[in-house]
């Protein structure tokens, strides 16, 4: 695409609010469109951030001045959502998760093969320190073969927040392994590999006045706690979690270990650990400062409140890490002064979709990778209900190579 593309925001909720002005520095984006079914909150944007309001998603679809759709709706909404946008020409950029039900991403699959749109999930934790290292380091032939790896997301209720938990039948109530792709993507991006069978159990919620109870939310759904055990294709097995009444905050996300048959790494709160096989035993090295964004670093020796504040999400923001590096290099100067998010891997998500659209080429949360990251979640979900009952996870294949 020579000339610069337009995107409507569909969604003007708290979490689009940090990608708007990313999606306007850009420089691939021309014209940037809000809208909301709540006119205030369309409103309120549009002042903000100096944007045109759009009044609909439909008027966004039918407007020709439209080349892209940015979603933050509701997740249960963003599968039909997406497979509307991709089939009236849109390229779409989707909040996380892919879709609620695994046809859904079947579907997506289908919409991006036919319509040659660029689609793209913005999955965050591709780009969390620990998950690059990882990839990284296997890449290298540290580990060896992949046997085990641990990966969730410890996101307990507690600090979601009135305005989350008053949300009770859509949002408090969510199975949690229908938001599965913040555990799933980093072991996936790390291995290379794709789940091929799940099974699960669920701890169903003891709290009072809990939203997961029948009829407190649209799912029936009981459990607050999912924990997996997924095989992948690649021989190895991946210990799964997805926790909302867990007692815990952060890192919420995380690769917890990963093992091969020549070495391991183990991460706890700030500390990463790498361990290999040598000829007389093993060779342990704190590898914190190479995992680590470097701001954590700096305070890791000075600051007395340093474990605390990293239990707190301190440093989770917009501090980039040394794995982060050379992506960094590749980002817009006109980023460099503006905020992000999620161990600053929003400027990441943004210029990957937009480049993308720019150069027509598939990005690296393409739908294939987003729907092996999404429907394993969503099996695991149906085998926690049947008491972990292995199901088989179908696969679409990978991404084409010859999308141009």
């Amino acid at each position: 695409m020579s000339v610069k593309f337009s995107v409507a925001v569909i969604g003007c909720g708290g979490f689009a609010r940090g990608f708007v002005p990313l999606f306007k520095a850009h420089p691939a984006v021309g014209t940037v469109s809000v809208c909301d079914l709540i006119p205030e909150r369309a409103k309120e944007y549009s002042e903000k951030f100096e944007v045109p309001i759009i009044d609909t998603f439909e008027n966004a679809l039918a407007d020709p001045s439209v080349d892209a759709i940015a979603i933050f709706t509701q997740r249960h909404l963003h599968g039909p959502m997406v497979i509307k946008a991709l089939y009236a020409g849109k390229h779409v950029y989707s909040a996380v998760p892919m879709a609620s039900e695994p046809d859904e991403c079947r579907q997506i699959i289908e919409a991006v093969n036919k319509t040659r749109k660029i689609y793209m999930m913005g999955e965050t934790c591709i780009y969390y320190p620990c998950a690059m290292y990882c990839k990284a380091e296997y890449e290298k032939g540290t580990f060896g073969r992949f046997v085990y790896g641990e990966a969730q997301y410890y996101h307990d209720l507690s600090h979601f927040g009135a305005q989350y938990n008053s949300d009770r039948m859509y949002s408090a109530g969510l199975p949690p392994f229908l938001y599965p792709t913040h555990s799933t993507a980093m072991m996936l991006w790390a291995t290379g590999a794709y789940v091929t069978r799940v099974t699960a159990l669920g701890y169903v919620d003891k709290e009072p006045n809990t939203p997961f109870a029948v009829g407190e939310n649209v799912y029936g759904n009981s459990f607050s706690n999912e924990f997996s055990l997924m095989q992948l294709s690649n021989g190895g097995v991946a210990r799964i979690n997805e926790c909302r009444r867990i007692g815990f905050k952060a890192p919420s996300s995380s690769v917890q270990s990963f093992y091969g048959t020549k070495g391991g790494y183990q991460f706890s709160n700030a500390q990463h650990i790498l361990t290999t096989l040598t000829p007389t035993g093993v060779d342990l090295r704190d590898v914190s400062a190479e995992v680590n964004p470097m701001a954590m670093e700096n305070n890791r020796t000075n600051d007395v409140e340093f474990k605390r504040r990293v239990a707190n999400h301190g440093w989770a923001g917009s501090d980039f890490s040394p794995p982060q590096a050379e992506d960094v290099k590749r980002l817009p100067a006109s980023y460099e002064k503006l905020g992000s998010g999620h161990m600053g891997s929003h400027k990441f998500l943004i210029d990957d979709f937009c480049t993308a659209v720019r150069d027509n080429k598939l990005p690296r949360v393409n739908a294939w990778f987003s729907a092996r990251c999404t429907i394993p979640g969503l099996l695991a979900h149906e085998s926690a209900k049947l008491g972990g009952v292995p199901i088989n996870v179908p696969d679409y294949g990978d991404a084409p190579e010859d999308w141009e």
